[in-house]
């Protein structure tokens, strides 16, 4: 919704719902920069197993998939650009193109194709 800590709660609490009890096998961690937007997301170690990890400011390396995502997404809209110049149309466009583009860390699968393989892998497991 907007870039506050309350908005990225919100959107971790509809994906909890959503993924209900297999939550804490698909999310066992998460890593992000030290934003604002971010500063709640700690809370997410209480309610789950998931482990969250900051990254140490200005070190791109400790996020480095993060990191490769944003030089894909800035193909499509350069640094500095509003992101209110874009429709939420334009903006499913780019997810889909970035999360259809095979990877060598995933062994030249797309990151879509290698997350529905794990979420199979999950969801057959008892």
């Amino acid at each position: 919704e907007d870039k506050t800590s309350a908005s990225v709660m919100k959107a971790f609490d509809k994906l909890r719902e959503y993924y209900g009890s297999k939550w804490n096998q698909i999310f066992k961690s998460i890593t992000t920069d030290n934003g604002s937007e971010f500063a709640d997301l700690s809370d997410l170690e209480q309610v789950s197993k998931t482990l969250v990890y900051y990254a140490h400011p200005y070190t791109s390396c400790d996020k480095g998939s993060v990191e490769r995502h944003n030089g894909l997404i800035r193909r499509y809209i350069p640094k500095g650009d509003r992101m209110d110049k874009y429709s939420v149309e334009d903006i499913a466009k780019i997810e889909v193109w970035c999360n259809s583009l095979p990877r060598k860390i995933l062994n030249y699968k797309t990151p879509e194709e290698y997350f529905d393989s794990e979420l199979d892998r999950i969801y057959r497991s008892r």
